[in-house]
């Protein structure tokens, strides 16, 4: 079919082009057989004698001018008709595309979706059926209980971010309130540390750093969103560092956090913040997730005014920054703002 179409245009933009020269030939041939006319009946009247006296007359400059009108109105709509093709064909290939691209990412989705729910459930019910089958030893008993409990947060954080990114589309506005965002992103790295025991997690802030106005629930879940798509992709005994600085001449809270992963390609960096984006093939991908991380993590961030940008970390890795300025420690709640949570 994709082919066919093809065919189709090109045989249009050839017809176009046909029919372009042949206008252009007629009526050339037209001035030209006009022009002898016009010059017979000049000879016959005795108004002239020659051909240099028949191109200085009024009547001949006057058809000379109508038909170089006409060669530029022949000109002007073959070029307005080409112009006009080719951005319908580029619109209609762009629009193709982009629902070709929705329905793949709309299938890697529900493929990563249907992976993300099915593999804590399955290791629940395993823990499940063996406390149920089996009398085991306390020790045993409470780690059972505790990767339960794990896969339930893990669970609990899936459902959370989809019930967030249909919030997000919404016209979700943040509630503003004081902040101390250097006790929520120590909490939040002593959590991955206990769950990552093979990553190691450093935190760089003054200690002084000033409590903030900011939507606190909102940002803890953007930190531990970039937290997550860190420890996806982090290797064994690396680092993934997390700094909070504050530009006082800028007015403006700078977070950045930086792993020692493989790193992402500059063409994939102004997509990895697109909904539903992920790299590759879901069928033949190692690493989990449904690609609504970094989606909610730039939503929460241009909700509070800021902007959020990716780069490379040397040696090896990706270093995500946020950038989001310091409102007036009295900001009042919005009203019409709604709860993270």
């Amino acid at each position: 079919m994709r082919i066919l179409s093809w065919i189709v245009i090109a045989y249009l933009l050839l017809a176009l082009g046909w029919w372009s020269v042949l206008l252009f030939i007629k009526n050339r041939d037209a001035f030209l057989a006009k022009s002898q006319l016009l010059k017979i009946g000049m000879i016959a009247k005795g108004q002239i004698h020659n051909d240099e006296a028949f191109l200085a007359t009024a009547e001949y400059q006057e058809l000379k001018r109508w038909y170089r009108h006409q060669e530029l109105m022949i000109f002007g709509e073959a070029l307005f008709f080409m112009v006009s093709l080719i951005l319908g064909i580029w619109l209609i290939n762009k629009g193709y595309n982009d629902v070709l691209r929705a329905s793949r990412q709309q299938r890697n989705f529900l493929l990563s979706i249907t992976h993300e729910l099915k593999s804590p459930l399955a290791s629940i019910r395993l823990v499940l059926e063996t406390l149920e089958r089996r009398t085991l030893p306390p020790p045993r008993r409470k780690t059972l209980i505790e990767r339960a409990l794990s896969e339930t947060e893990r669970l609990d954080e899936l459902v959370n971010n989809l019930l967030l990114s249909a919030r997000l589309d919404a016209s979700w506005q943040p509630v503003f309130e004081t902040c101390n965002l250097l006790e929520k992103a120590q909490k939040l790295l002593n959590q991955y540390q206990a769950r990552f025991a093979q990553i190691q997690f450093q935190l760089h802030a003054s200690p002084a750093l000033p409590p903030i106005q900011a939507d606190c629930q909102a940002l803890e879940m953007a930190l531990r969103n970039l937290l997550e798509n860190a420890t996806k992709y982090a290797p064994q005994s690396k680092q993934i560092e997390l700094s909070l600085a504050l530009k006082e001449t800028e007015k403006t809270l700078v977070i950045s956090l930086s792993d020692q992963g493989p790193g992402i390609p500059d063409w994939e960096k102004k997509r990895i913040f697109d909904k539903f984006y992920r790299v590759g093939n879901e069928e033949t991908r190692t690493t989990k997730g449904t690609g609504l991380g970094l989606y909610i993590v730039r939503q929460i961030v241009h909700a509070h005014g800021g902007q959020i940008d990716v780069m490379d970390n040397y040696p090896s890795g990706a270093r995500f920054v946020i950038k989001i300025p310091i409102h007036p420690t009295d900001k009042k709640t919005k009203n019409n703002a709604h709860s993270i949570g």
